[in-house]
C-alpha cells in the first residue's frame, strides 16, 4: 500500500446476492467502515438484477473514497449457465469500479481462504472465525456474503503488504 490510509472494498459477487465490505488500511491497523449485500428482487429480470447491483455499487463508490477492489474470481461450476451469470454479474462490478477508477485484485476463493485461515480447505465456520478475530469483532459479520466480501478485502491486504504472496495477486 502506498497511501498511509486507503479504503478498500472487497466484493463477493452473484445475481442474487453480491456482498460487499469495506476496510480501512491505516498504519498497518485494520477496521471494518462498512459491509451488507445487494439483493436485486429474485423475480426481476436477469438483466435487472444486474443493473441494480452496478447502480447500488455506483452509489456506495460515490460516499466513499475508495482507493481499490478486490473482487472474488470465478470458480469452475458443473452448471455453464451458472458460471455464465456469475461471470456478468462480476463483470458488473469490475466496471463500477473502473468508472470510479479503482485499482481492481482478484482472488480465487481458494486463496482467499489460505490467506484468512491457513487452509484453502476451511470451513466457511472457520472462516468466519477467522474474521472477527482479524478484524477484532466481537462476533462474525453476518450475512455470510457480506463475511466473504471482507475476507475478500483482508486477502487483498495480505497479498498487498507480502513479498510471500506476490505471486497470487493478481490486477484485473
Amino acid at each position: 500500500m502506498t497511501c498511509s490510509s486507503e479504503l478498500i472494498i472487497g466484493i463477493d459477487p452473484g445475481t442474487r446476492v453480491t456482498g460487499y465490505g469495506i476496510i480501512k488500511i491505516d498504519n498497518r491497523s485494520i477496521e471494518v467502515v462498512d459491509f451488507g449485500c445487494i439483493r436485486p428482487p429474485p423475480q426481476a429480470l436477469l438483466s435487472e438484477r444486474y443493473f441494480i447491483i452496478f447502480e447500488s455499487l455506483d452509489e456506495l463508490m460515490k460516499g466513499y473514497n475508495l482507493h481499490q477492489m478486490a473482487i472474488e474470481t470465478q470458480f469452475v461450476y458443473k452448471n455453464p449457465q451458472s458460471a455464465l451469470k456469475l461471470g456478468s454479474a462480476q463483470g458488473v462490478c469490475l466496471v463500477a469500479a473502473k468508472k470510479h477508477n479503482l485499482k481492481i485484485f482478484g482472488y480465487s476463493p481458494r486463496t482467499v481462504k489460505c490467506s484468512i485461515v491457513g487452509t484453502g480447505r476451511a470451513s466457511k465456520e472457520q472462516l468466519l472465525g477467522a474474521i472477527a478475530r482479524r478484524l477484532r469483532l466481537k462476533e462474525p459479520p453476518k450475512p455470510q456474503d457480506a463475511a466473504d466480501a471482507l475476507a475478500i478485502a483482508l486477502c487483498h491486504v495480505q497479498h498487498s503488504s507480502s513479498k510471500l504472496f506476490s505471486h497470487t495477486k493478481h490486477e484485473l
